[in-house]
């Protein structure tokens, strides 16, 4: 399109706005369509900068909210709608253009995105719930695409992955804000601290998730060379918000995620090759297997449950006695394997569990938080659940992508030619590993709030991978 076109374009839709408009609140009195602008200016990103659409909606996502008149479809308005238009666009684009980075497509990670979709496709087929997995698919659709192959391809400008991870902390941050005050309304007592966070986050293992990979991010901004003294002294000061959230979250799992990438931080730092750590990994969870019934029996002496404070919230993470939370994760876990057993190759259908798993439940495993129609929830596992809805390969598939990313960050940073790209790529790696270490207890993928930050993290990786660290400095990939 010409920009004389353009031009033209953009005067016949505004005087198409100020006549709707006009005829809307004189004949109608309705006011609301002031909102129009906003609407017509999100309209023009899209047709002319779809890179500004997806920073608003890296803005957005934190401040998005399920508004009571949706709570059936549980849309988050207004990041997934508009998710849901970089999709349409986007694929739209392709079809007309019929290009894209090669690099990226052939990307070994986006080879496994490729296999989860064809998999989760042929799970659908044999669904017990063929409509829900559709559904579930079609939202999978509008966080991955916009998130990860838009995302690659827009972060190939340096300037790009800075505004978009920004723009999010910034937004968490008011988030943060509303939590603390919130909070401290309630005197920071440890009931308040799972729902204050309301209605931005649904709970506060989601709050605690995305807090853990933003606190990583803004720490690896913090680390970077070149930076001058007030913009890294605002940096820390960031730090320091996100850590004393992450504090007041009383988020066990994100505390767990935490201490998870200190460890592999500390492997990195100490050189230990990839291979011994997931070695080291799969023996312990082999150990954990053949000595199950020992482990059990010592946890269940445990009876410290989670509180406002914070040395007895952290010894509460092994209370599988008493503490209602962690037997309901059981429970769940319980059920996803007898649904598993029952349908070991295809499962019960992508996003079918919350719905499935009622008469898998065993009485003796209920808790206080449980209910009999089994409309609690999902499986509380980003690799148990998929177990449960898509077989064992669905699993396999989510431990193939969690090993491929983490793979690849990590020959990238040892391999990068320049400091800032070896230090942005250890901190994309750590922040997608903590979630992945967070979603042994929580799965939260299929939310705006969790999906948009991970997806883009494994295109910030890819990128990385394929252009920054073979450079020799920090600069922008030719388009």
């Amino acid at each position: 399109m010409t920009k004389k076109a353009k031009i033209g374009w953009i005067y016949l839709i505004a005087a198409l706005f100020v006549a709707v408009s006009l005829f809307l609140v004189v004949k109608k009195s309705n006011y609301l369509f002031f909102a129009l602008p906003a609407v017509l200016g999100i309209l023009l990103l899209y047709i002319f900068s779809l890179d500004k659409v997806m920073m608003l909606i890296s803005f957005l996502v934190p401040l998005s909210v399920v508004l009571e008149e949706f709570e059936q479809l549980a849309v988050s308005l207004p990041a997934e709608p508009l998710l849901a238009g970089v999709l349409i666009l986007f694929i739209a684009k392709l079809l007309n253009d019929g290009k894209y980075d090669r690099n990226i497509a052939h990307h070994p990670i986006s080879i496994v995105i490729y296999c989860m979709f064809i998999w989760m496709l042929v799970t659908t087929i044999t669904s017990e719930m063929p409509v829900v997995s559709i559904k579930f698919i079609v939202a999978r659709l509008w966080f991955v695409i916009p998130s990860f192959f838009l995302c690659a391809l827009l972060f190939k400008k340096p300037r790009r992955i800075d505004w978009f991870i920004w723009l999010y902390i910034a937004s968490l941050c008011i988030v943060v804000v509303y939590t603390t005050l919130n909070h401290a309304k309630h005197g920071f007592d440890g009931d308040s601290a799972h729902w204050v966070m309301s209605p931005f986050y649904n709970d506060h293992t989601a709050y605690g998730a995305a807090l853990a990979i933003y606190l990583i991010l803004a720490i690896t901004y913090a680390c970077l060379p070149g930076l001058k003294s007030a913009r890294r002294i605002l940096i820390l000061g960031v730090v320091a918000v996100l850590s004393v959230a992450m504090v007041l979250s009383s988020c066990r799992a994100a505390w767990i995620s935490l201490v998870a990438a200190l460890g592999v931080l500390i492997c990195v730092l100490l050189k230990i090759k990839f291979r011994w750590i997931l070695t080291a990994v799969v023996v312990l969870v082999g150990l954990f297997f053949v000595f199950q019934h020992q482990i059990i029996d010592a946890l269940e002496h445990n009876s410290q449950d989670a509180s406002g404070d914070v040395i007895e919230n952290i010894q509460s993470i092994t209370n599988i006695s008493t503490d209602a939370s962690n037997l309901e994760r059981i429970n769940r876990w319980q059920s996803a394997f007898r649904l598993f057993s029952e349908r070991p190759v295809f499962g019960w259908g992508p996003g079918t569990y919350q719905f499935v798993y009622a008469p898998y439940q065993m009485s003796k495993e209920k808790t206080i938080i449980s209910t009999n129609a089994g409309d609690g929830g999902n499986a509380h596992s980003e690799y148990i659940g998929p177990l449960a809805e898509q077989g064992v390969v669905g699993s396999l598939l989510v431990l193939a992508l969690v090993i491929t990313v983490v793979y690849t960050g990590l020959k990238a940073y040892g391999r990068a030619k320049n400091k800032k790209a070896k230090i942005m790529t250890l901190g994309a790696t750590l922040a997608f590993f903590s979630y992945f270490v967070h979603g042994f207890l929580n799965n939260f993928l299929d939310t705006d709030k969790l999906a948009v930050p991970v997806w883009s993290c494994a295109a910030l990786i890819t990128v990385l991978d394929l252009y920054y660290t073979r450079q020799e400095t920090f600069e922008e990939v030719s388009e």
